[in-house]
């Protein structure tokens, strides 16, 4: 089974859930920037959920079947349509060979993740199929997808296909701010500069990618000037530089830096980072490491249901 590329979109990669246990020799983990989006489609198309999907960036691909394929959409709606028919997000769909999937500009997210039964087979480097464009390596030749590419398919083997519950999409579609936990040097900040911190509204800014979201608004200064040797920075670190402006540090981030980190988001609000677009307002909420802890295992729990019929 194969997939032909007719227009890769802006930025369309193969991701899974990424490759852990790297950090030390400077490879960051890279993965979906929304893997719940990326888990879900793959449980509607019975997949094991971190299997290598495709993640489209703000405007999707155009793809032809050449053979026939189950699939599913997930993430920021971008209009998809089959053969000029519009398709629906969150349900399994079979397509036949020679059609013709055609995705647009996302309209309420950032990011689109297209799910094939069977999975996107590509080679497994460090146990990951994600695509590390920095690093050139990974997904298909560590780049973007561009016109032309054949995608492989692995063989499909799941049981029936299944909706996902409304109450799922109430979650996925929650709002307010990021949660986030003190970060390591957040003591060298004043109580006054972090409540700051906490009141200031950010704007995303165009100078952001997968490695970091860099955001404009109230200048937040620690209380001494001066930076680390060095130091490992998790997914979430919320870094400030000398002028002040902080910095989202992402899927793709670098491993280590010398920035002291205000905050941490955390784990449960990660996917919802990756549905961040230019110029979108983003505030944060503090949070005790425990509740930080309770979040993602209701996390876990409601994405357990995903993929179940309305009535089980």
């Amino acid at each position: 089974m194969s997939i032909r590329v007719q227009k890769p979109g802006l930025s369309t990669t193969v991701q899974d859930c990424g490759r852990f246990g790297f950090a030390h020799l400077g490879i960051s983990p890279c993965g979906a920037a929304d893997a719940v989006s990326l888990r879900i489609a793959n449980r509607l198309v019975g997949n094991e959920e971190y299997a290598p999907a495709l993640e489209m960036t703000l405007l999707g691909a155009t793809l032809q079947f050449l053979s026939d394929a189950e699939i599913a959409l997930s993430g920021a709606d971008c209009g998809c349509t089959l053969d000029k028919d519009g398709i629906a997000m969150y349900s399994p769909l079979r397509v036949s060979a020679n059609s013709v999937l055609q995705c647009g500009s996302t309209l309420n997210g950032a990011r689109t993740y297209l799910a094939i039964a069977g999975g996107i087979n590509v080679p497994l480097i460090m146990g990951s199929a994600s695509t590390d464009v920095r690093g050139k390596f990974g997904g298909i030749e560590g780049r973007r997808l561009k016109a032309g590419d054949v995608l492989e398919v692995g063989t499909a083997a799941h049981g029936p296909f299944r909706s996902i519950p409304s109450r799922i999409l109430d979650e996925l579609s929650r709002t307010g701010p990021i949660r986030v936990t003190r970060g390591a040097q957040a003591d060298w900040f004043s109580k006054e500069q972090f409540n700051q911190f906490l009141a200031s509204t950010y704007k995303i800014s165009e100078q952001s990618d997968r490695a970091g979201l860099r955001l404009n608004g109230e200048s937040i200064n620690p209380v001494e000037p001066g930076q680390l040797l060095t130091d490992g920075i998790p997914l979430g670190a919320i870094q400030v530089p000398p002028d002040g402006q902080p910095i989202l540090l992402f899927v793709d981030q670098q491993t280590t830096g010398g920035y002291p980190k205000i905050a941490n988001a955390i784990a449960a609000d990660v996917h919802r980072i990756g549905q961040l677009r230019p110029h979108d307002e983003i505030r944060f909420t503090e949070v005790s490491v425990s509740e930080a802890i309770d979040a993602l295992r209701a996390q876990e729990r409601w994405l357990k249901d995903a993929g179940r019929s309305e009535d089980e």
